[in-house]
């Protein structure tokens, strides 16, 4: 009989936390429904439609953000099926996602400094400027890295719900010796790119998005077919680090490899021109979503 191997340690606390989410952080059942209709194929824009209108609070948001300079669209668009023909499906996902991923992040301290709104922004920061730099550098991939961007993290959120006074000491650690993802695999055990793959599994986001999760901080890991996209995410949550844009302490560190970067398309300068225009990229959504 073949002796089976035990489940390393930090595979076992990963499952077993994952397995406890119900009871710690779920998205509302409309976007659950959001994410799978746009992602089935066989949908339609009637389809969307349909769900989104029951949710009063989600149109006035979506209709909100189709008005607003970040989208750019000429004329006031007054109803969500006109919306959802002027954006695309994809788009007002997005939309319904950074809705209800921004009520998550309310009100509680990560450690002295921060709170779970400064990590928000942070994530919303990376989302926009990930979208900036797929536009500028016209890669076919404007809303992936959108929501690539604002999920990249969601990983430190579940950590925030489940082990915030781990998380604190990991914050704490990182502040004054760097190595964020070092610290948090010794004071956790897991660290949040793995508890992001989880969480974006569990919740039934793309594969792509998962693979961003995951490999945000190394994307030479992610697969090719991916790693265009998981390195907009690393390029953009850089810069944000970098310009000290809401929770900098996961990627202060981090450089951007040009090389690396020129090898899927986005060149250094676009990234210059990104990181030259940043503060009006990030304005147009700081009291957006």
């Amino acid at each position: 009989m073949v002796a089976i191997a035990p489940m390393p340690a930090s595979q076992t606390l990963l499952r077993d936390t994952v397995a406890h989410l119900n009871g710690i952080a779920t998205l509302p059942e409309v976007t659950a429904k959001i994410i799978a209709t746009v992602e089935d194929p066989k949908s339609s824009a009637a389809q969307l439609n349909k769900i989104v209108s029951h949710d009063p609070a989600l149109v006035a948001r979506i209709l909100k953000v189709v008005n607003s300079a970040f989208y750019g669209l000429p004329g006031q668009v007054s109803s969500v099926d006109r919306a959802i023909v002027m954006l695309g499906l994809n788009a007002v996902k997005n939309i319904a996602v950074a809705a209800s991923l921004g009520q998550m992040f309310r009100g509680v301290k990560l450690c002295e400094g921060f709170t779970a709104k400064d990590l928000w922004k942070h994530c919303l920061g990376t989302a926009v400027v990930a979208r900036e730099l797929a536009r500028r550098s016209k890669l076919p991939l404007t809303e992936q890295a959108f929501l690539g961007g604002m999920i990249h993290d969601i990983g430190i959120l579940i950590a925030l719900q489940t082990w915030p006074e781990q998380l604190k000491s990991v914050c704490e650690r990182a502040q004054s010796s760097g190595g964020f993802i070092e610290c948090e695999q010794a004071i956790v055990g897991v660290d949040h790119s793995q508890l992001g793959e989880a969480v974006a599994a569990r919740w039934q986001f793309p594969q792509s998005c998962r693979q961003v999760a995951a490999h945000h901080h190394h994307p030479e890991n992610a697969p090719e077919a991916d790693r265009a996209l998981v390195t907009l995410t690393f390029i953009a949550d850089t810069l944000c680090c970098q310009c000290g844009y809401g929770f900098p302490l996961t990627s202060r560190d981090q450089t951007i490899d040009l090389e690396a970067a020129a090898a899927v398309g986005i060149f250094a300068d676009v990234i210059e021109s990104v990181r030259a225009d940043f503060g009006s990229i990030v304005e147009s959504t700081a009291n957006l979503l």
